[in-house]
């Protein structure tokens, strides 16, 4: 199992700047339920359906809790992958098991014959879901634990 840790920040795009001098990483701004936080959106970042950011859209930017981060005002965090939320909308990222539940046993995925499943890529991924790393997109979990949903999109990262 990867030793990993993806910390979401859902958000509306208040700003986009370039980063200092890096003509390939941008500053973006983001007003979410707890305040401002700033997010760096660089060459490494994965944009989920490479969407072109503008302000007034609210995205889902998810970090690496594992990697250090400057302590200044607002916070300021390296998106690993960056997507568009759509309303009543959850994107997660986390590696899942053998048996489709995430590394803290906290969500359970129901794979449904309707749910879109592609690679990093796009393109239909066919293989299995177990062990690896995904993005799922979900409207509903029941009360259970694990939370058992059943996903509207998986991207698988290969």
């Amino acid at each position: 199992m990867p030793n990993f840790s993806f910390v979401p920040l859902e958000g509306t795009i208040q700003n986009i700047r370039p980063f200092g001098d890096e003509c390939c990483s941008s500053l973006v701004t983001l007003q979410t339920s707890e305040g401002t936080v700033t997010v760096v959106v660089s060459s490494d970042t994965y944009v989920i359906s490479e969407v072109r950011l503008r302000r007034g859209m609210t995205v889902a930017a998810f970090y690496d809790a594992q990697v250090p981060v400057p302590l200044i005002y607002p916070p300021q965090y390296r998106a690993v992958i960056l997507g568009r939320k759509q309303p009543n909308e959850t994107i997660t990222v986390d590696y899942f098991d053998e048996t489709l539940t995430n590394n803290d046993n906290t969500l359970k995925l129901n794979v449904s014959p309707a749910t879109d499943i592609v690679g990093s890529n796009g393109q239909p991924f066919r293989c299995s879901l177990a062990d690896r790393l995904l993005i799922v997109y979900y409207t509903n979990a029941t009360k259970s634990i694990p939370a058992q949903i059943v996903p509207r999109k998986i991207i698988v990262m290969c």
